[in-house]
């Protein structure tokens, strides 16, 4: 406020200066012209002190705010100026009356109708005051006014009355109108500052919007060069906003050809095109993006590209859960029925083939062939038990168990089992002794021992092991085990079906190890996740949520 009110008085002053300059410059055609016809000589004092009052002024501006009756002070001069060049031009008779309608005009643009009125008020008074001046002089009851003696002609009372009368109404008709015009532009002036405060409110509470979407929100121009790419869109990619603007948003995006062909024609017929992808970050991580994609109309008339997408790996990961859980309950049925129609008959014959082992004379190749036939029915009567175990509802005992501790038992026992060879490993890594869960102790030193027998598969060569147990410092009171091996590997497209039974890429084994585990975690409500890349390993990751209690939902039998 303190710069546009001296800005505006500044601008007043040089108009000041301005027609200070216009009469002096008239002031002396008319001296050249017609020596004698006024006096000139006070004339240019007059003008000599606008210009001295003129640079006070200014000098004082930067005071303006601090005493606002300085600008009452500044008009108030202007009147008294113009006054006195009224006075010297011949006062009821002057040219210049309409000087007056400056000063009203400048107050009303800085003190609006108020500081209008009251300028047109003072202007007036000493208007009304010269010409009372001047016929008191020409009665002889005045010698002179300031200084300054009329010696022209005066025109009749009645004519000054009707042309002083019509002076003050002009004046104050020209206050009124320039104050009405300055309160209403000073009424928009705060309606525009308003509205301008509202939209910029408003743009800010839209890009706040747009920014804290949980969606990406990107726009593109008809060349599909990027224009704007939000807060999440650069979480979601790992791309900042500077690395990509005016970059092909087919190229950010990783968007297939067969997405990107047609384009334009597909979205003529319909309002947007969408496809999941699998999209690769900056730092090699490959997470599951949906997307979609339509025209947007841009402020010049031409169109270019709305893209919205969200990071839908866990949706995808759900899914798969879902269908992995309905196929295990339909696979979950038969069990029963697999366990009385298979297992009771082979039981049968593996006993008879036994007893006919021990009893006949048999060839080495006859009793090469039997024992075949034992060790393959005793294979089956595992796959079935394991099957079995997978399906068939549990007996459990719950009770509160050290996860660290029982990874130290059970590193103990494989180290000690077939399965380990002289150049694997079996680390475990250190970490708090109070890392407790609430469970079946058997269940859980079977989803330890099928996950690490399955690492120790992974690492035909050899290999290390890795088992830790630790909170989960994004979820206060949750558990996390870890299975690290560092073995073949498995590839992305395998990952989906890894917990599915029968699933087994080992030579060894029943194909149901994972299966079990992945039943097991379901139940207590926890949840798995792999991470594994060919040639580079595995991390098996299981998390107990805080307060696990076991959540079976199988009744015991």
């Amino acid at each position: 406020m303190t710069r546009t009110l001296g800005h505006r008085l500044l601008v007043h002053v040089a108009l000041r200066l301005a027609a200070a300059t216009v009469l002096l410059g008239a002031a002396l055609v008319v001296q050249i012209r017609a020596p004698g016809d006024f006096a000139t000589n006070p004339f240019f004092v007059l003008i000599a002190l606008v210009y001295g009052v003129s640079l006070a002024f200014i000098a004082s501006l930067r005071f303006v705010d601090r005493v606002p009756w300085l600008t009452d002070i500044h008009f108030s001069i202007d009147v008294i100026l113009v006054s006195a060049c009224v006075a010297l031009t011949g006062g009821i008779s002057s040219l210049f009356t309409s000087l007056y309608v400056l000063p009203i005009v400048a107050a009303s643009t800085i003190r609006f109708r108020r500081g209008a009125l009251q300028v047109a008020a003072f202007g007036s008074l000493l208007f009304t005051g010269v010409v009372l001046a001047q016929y008191l002089q020409a009665t002889g009851n005045l010698d002179s006014f300031f200084g300054i003696t009329f010696d022209r002609p005066l025109p009749m009372l009645s004519v000054a009355q009707y042309t002083v009368g019509l002076n003050v109404f002009g004046l104050f008709a020209v206050a009124f109108l320039a104050g009405s015009l300055a309160e209403r532009v000073r009424r928009a002036d705060v309606q525009l500052v308003q509205a301008s405060e509202e939209i910029a409110d408003l743009q800010f509470f839209n890009q706040y919007v747009i920014d804290n979407l949980l969606s990406g929100l990107a726009t593109a121009d008809e060349q599909n060069r990027l224009l704007t790419f939000n807060r999440s869109a650069v979480l979601i990619t790992g791309h900042s906003l500077a690395s990509v603007v005016n970059k092909r948003a087919f190229e950010v995006l990783q968007l297939p050809r067969e997405f990107t062909e047609g384009l334009d024609e597909d979205l003529l017929r319909a309002r947007s095109k969408r496809m999941d992808i699998q999209y690769r970050r900056p730092d090699g991580t490959v997470i599951a993006l949906g997307l979609a994609v339509a025209q947007l109309p841009l402020p010049d008339g031409r169109r270019g590209y709305l893209y919205t997408f969200q990071d839908v790996t866990d949706v995808k990961r759900l899914e798969r859960d879902a269908q992995l859980q309905n196929r295990l309950a339909a696979v979950g049925e038969m069990a029963a029925g697999i366990a009385h129609e298979i297992r009771n008959p082979l039981a049968s014959m593996s006993g008879s083939m036994q007893i006919l082992r021990q009893k006949l004379k048999l060839s080495q190749d006859e009793a090469q062939l039997m024992d075949i036939v034992l060790r393959e029915s005793e294979r089956l009567n595992d796959t079935i038990r394991s099957f079995l175990a997978y399906a068939r509802p549990q007996r459990v005992t719950v009770h509160e168990l050290n996860l660290h501790r029982m990874l130290l038992e059970t590193a103990t026992l494989l180290r000690n089992s077939h399965e380990v060879g002289e150049r694997h490993t079996i680390n475990v890594r250190p970490g708090p002794a109070d890392v407790v869960v609430q469970g079946d102790e058997n269940q859980l030193r079977q989803i330890v021992w099928n996950l690490a027998t399955n690492g120790l598969r992974a690492m035909p060569e050899g290999g290390t092991l890795t088992l830790s147990a630790f909170h989960d410092p994004a979820r206060p009171g949750a558990a996390v085990l870890t299975v690290t091996d560092g073995g073949v590997g498995i590839a992305h497209d395998e990952l989906e079906g890894i917990f599915q039974p029968f699933r087994g890429s080992f030579g060894k084994g029943t194909g149901l190890g994972l299966a079990i585990v992945h039943r097991i975690v379901s139940d207590y409500n926890a949840s798995i996740d792999v991470q594994s890349q060919p040639d580079r390993g595995t991390i098996f990751r299981v998390t107990f949520p805080p307060a696990i209690q076991h959540a079976s939902r199988a009744l015991e039998v």
